[in-house]
């Protein structure tokens, strides 16, 4: 997807959510791990990862034909970060949390508060779409949940 396509799709969310965070598109993810975007709440900034998350739609759905909307969807969790009134206090939790089950705990608030956020952001978006990206995402938190249960 050449960058003009994201520039559309960056000013299109910035402007709909009314978001104040910067956005910057990078090809990878530094280190290696397979991370599609990243909120900087020092910064208040976004950094998507075109390869990436052209990586991850071909993983999830076997296609690129939807890289537009997969690209879309991250972008609007990542601003679900940067608009999310409650992350401060949720990243003193993660840090302060005494247990590993408090700390996945919050972790997966602090997802499920972005993902929430983008579900309202796009109330276009196609459901089945949507959730797959959604429960692959949380998959790793609500798996790590499960063995600390077990």
């Amino acid at each position: 997807m050449p960058l003009g396509s994201y520039e559309d799709i960056i000013e299109g969310l910035i402007a709909k959510s009314g978001s104040r965070a910067a956005v910057a598109v990078e090809d990878r993810f530094p280190g290696g791990r397979l991370i599609g975007g990243k909120y900087a709440m020092r910064s208040h900034a976004v950094t998507l990862y075109r390869g990436v998350i052209a990586e991850q739609c071909m993983q999830l759905f076997g296609s690129a034909e939807r890289l537009r909307e997969y690209a879309a969807v991250i972008l609007a969790h990542e601003l679900g970060h940067a608009e999310d009134g409650e992350l401060p206090a949720l990243v003193d939790a993660l840090e302060r949390g005494t247990t590993e089950r408090e700390r996945l705990e919050t972790a997966l608030r602090i997802e499920e508060n972005a993902w929430r956020y983008a579900e309202a952001l796009l109330p276009e978006r196609d459901g089945a779409f949507f959730g797959a990206i959604v429960a692959e995402s949380l998959r790793p938190y609500r798996e790590a949940l499960m063995d600390q249960s077990a």
